[in-house]
């Protein structure tokens, strides 16, 4: 007999989906990953989510500062964002999410990393203090690696943070330039993640597991345009945290039911799934499996078995 999550998606019930626990592995804390409703009843703000395919990340940023302009950019507005976010997860049944700040956002708290934490915790209690929270640093490919060492180091030395994560447009510097910064992270006990293989190719996978010593990709997905990539990520156990629907709406995948997870599932690596940005892309963890079962991606067994990797890991 199939679990009560198994038995919700072959229902397409969605309420049922949202009363079975769940991890988000891979979202951006802030107004873009909240809660629509909550947003608007805090703010008057209505953001719609996006109806169309978008050309590149440039193409996503207009976007957004459209939608929301500088709002959520500094505090408090700041404050508001990353709790739509707790509040976005709690509302869909997450009971596992994994989000934080980029080191840069130190730089609104007058250099305080004791205040950055403060406000993450604060984010947390107000918006979903049931969730098991993984407090998470980021690292955007767009600033300076100095800039990012000097703001990182404070933060890390709170020993409060679990995981390290690079994102941003993919080709602003080389992934080696990062090096140092892993290194460091690691030595502290970070798990270390890296958007990765969402522009890239299967090489630039490869490449960044092995330089950064990753424990996980965000995305990842290029990978499997290459059976060699696909089987070094299995036999090292990296696991990838994909997010259909955001894939759809950057042009990386045609259609839902062309998604790469079916491929990776097949050869044996771990996967999860993830919301990327669910205002913006107008979607929630639930309805990434739902529509993952409607599109005959993979059945409810196999998408609960993804659900459970990313419930059952090693944080």
């Amino acid at each position: 007999m199939g679990s009560p999550f198994q038995a919700a998606l072959g229902d397409r019930d969605l309420a049922g989906v949202r009363a079975c626990a769940k991890a988000d592995l891979h979202v951006h804390a802030g107004a873009g990953s909240g809660d629509r409703a909550f947003l608007k009843e805090r703010t008057g703000l209505d953001i719609r989510p996006l109806d169309r395919v978008l050309a590149s990340m440039d193409d996503m940023h207009a976007w957004v500062r459209g939608q929301m302009g500088d709002r959520f950019g500094r505090m408090p507005g700041r404050l508001l964002g990353v709790e739509a976010t707790f509040v976005q997860a709690r509302r869909d049944g997450v009971t596992r999410l994994e989000a934080g700040e980029d080191v840069w956002g130190i730089t609104l708290h007058d250099g305080s990393a004791r205040a950055v934490w403060e406000m993450l915790q604060a984010a947390h209690a107000r918006g979903g203090p049931g969730i098991e929270w993984i407090p998470q640093l980021g690292l955007s490919r767009h600033c300076r690696v100095p800039d990012l060492e000097r703001w990182m180091a404070p933060l890390l030395d709170l020993g409060v943070f679990r995981t390290l994560d690079l994102s941003g447009d993919e080709f602003a510097q080389p992934v080696e330039a990062f090096v140092p910064l892993y290194r460091r992270a690691k030595a502290a006990g970070l798990r270390l993640k890296a958007h990765v293989g969402e522009w890239g190719t299967a090489d630039d996978v490869w490449r960044a597991v092995e330089l950064l010593e990753l424990d996980e990709v965000q995305h990842g997905i290029a990978a499997a345009a290459s059976p060699a990539a696909m089987r070094f990520l299995a036999e090292a156990g990296v696991r990838l945290n994909v997010c259909p629907t955001s894939n759809v709406r950057l042009g990386r995948v045609a259609r839902i039911e062309d998604h790469p997870i079916r491929q990776l599932f097949d050869a044996g690596i771990r996967a999860t799934v993830g919301t990327d940005d669910a205002l913006v892309f107008g979607t929630s963890l639930s309805g990434e499996f739902l529509a993952l079962f409607d599109a005959g991606v993979m059945t409810a067994a196999e998408l609960d078995a993804v659900r459970l990797e990313a419930l059952g890991g090693p944080l």
